[in-house]
């Protein structure tokens, strides 16, 4: 009985080990086969992307850059093609200026701007006239002229007074000092018998010219109240300073008198005073204008001006001035 041997059931017996690693391996041969493929076209994928994208790119780029080019060319056609034509019409009309105005200054010194009196010469058969006899003509006195006319007896009175006795505590603007008999009549014939407008002879010097002018100051203060201005020219520092130190003695005056906006305005330069002159006038004012005698010449515009004293300096008197430093 002990040597029966069991039968294997039918369904359950093992396959040997050989044949067990052969069937494994065939079962995972598809699967590894087909993984790598799957790569593949994952891969392929990816590369055509990124080939549309870089042609994508690429396209952009040229298209860029053909743009950038038509705007190079249209900047260098167009400014600086207008620019060049733009200077070349300014360089055309400069030229054309330049021309013009030569012919201009050509013209104009041509051109006679005085005109000239015209002169009528006497006829033989005109009957001549008779001549007031020099005695009758002694006789006539002078009659006042210009706009002082009608403030004769005025004028008169007050240069009576100023040869009186000095009045040193007057108020101010009035005549501190007393003038001297000549003083007294240069000043008679500048108001009367050149209406305010007029050359008088130096008195050789200018603390004297000063306190004429004081004089005057003060008869046209009378007249005219604070509705006048005096201006004082004088070329250099020293001499304004001698007419501030003279004008203030004599009339009583302080610092604060002579500036810009006070009663007296000192100036070096004559078109300096001209413009404030102007101004003067321009606002209802009037400009009293005296010039140094140092200043040898009176400018044209200064005749302009219903008020104006100019002291004529000797040949002397010029050459004391000269010779100062």
């Amino acid at each position: 009985m002990s040597d029966i041997t069991p039968i294997p059931e039918t369904g359950s017996e093992p396959l040997p080990e050989p044949e067990a690693a052969a069937a494994s391996s065939a079962a995972a041969e598809p699967i590894a086969s087909a993984q790598p493929a799957a790569h593949g076209e994952l891969l392929e994928l990816a590369l055509s992307d990124l080939r549309e994208r870089r042609a994508a790119l690429l396209s952009e780029i040229q298209a860029l850059e053909q743009r950038r080019k038509q705007l190079d060319a249209d900047l260098d056609g167009s400014l600086s093609g207008r620019a060049d034509g733009i200077a070349r019409r300014l360089k055309g009309f400069q030229d054309y200026l330049v021309v013009a105005l030569q012919d201009l200054a050509s013209q104009a010194e041509l051109m006679d701007l005085v005109v000239q009196p015209l002169q009528v010469q006497p006829s033989p058969l005109d009957p001549q006239p008779e001549a007031v006899p020099t005695a009758a003509a002694q006789q006539i006195a002078p009659a006042a002229a210009g706009q002082f006319s009608q403030d004769a007896e005025l004028i008169r009175d007050r240069l009576a007074r100023f040869q009186g006795q000095p009045d040193f505590y007057a108020d101010p603007w009035k005549l501190r000092r007393s003038l001297e008999p000549a003083a007294a009549g240069l000043l008679e014939d500048w108001f009367l018998n050149q209406g305010g407008r007029g050359a008088q002879a130096s008195t050789g010097s200018r603390n004297r010219n000063a306190l004429i002018t004081a004089g005057a100051v003060a008869i046209l203060g009378d007249l005219y109240g604070d509705r006048f201005q005096t201006l004082v020219l004088a070329g250099e520092p020293e001499r304004l300073g001698e007419w501030r130190r003279g004008l203030q003695d004599c009339l009583g005056l302080a610092r604060e008198d002579f500036g810009p906006n006070s009663g007296i305005v000192l100036f070096e330069r004559p078109d300096a005073l001209i413009e404030r002159a102007d101004r003067l006038e321009e606002r209802g004012e009037l400009p009293f204008i005296v010039i140094d005698a140092a200043e040898q010449v009176v400018d044209i515009p200064v005749l302009q001006f219903p008020l104006w004293l100019a002291f004529a300096a000797t040949a002397n008197e010029l050459a004391l001035e000269q010779d100062l430093p």
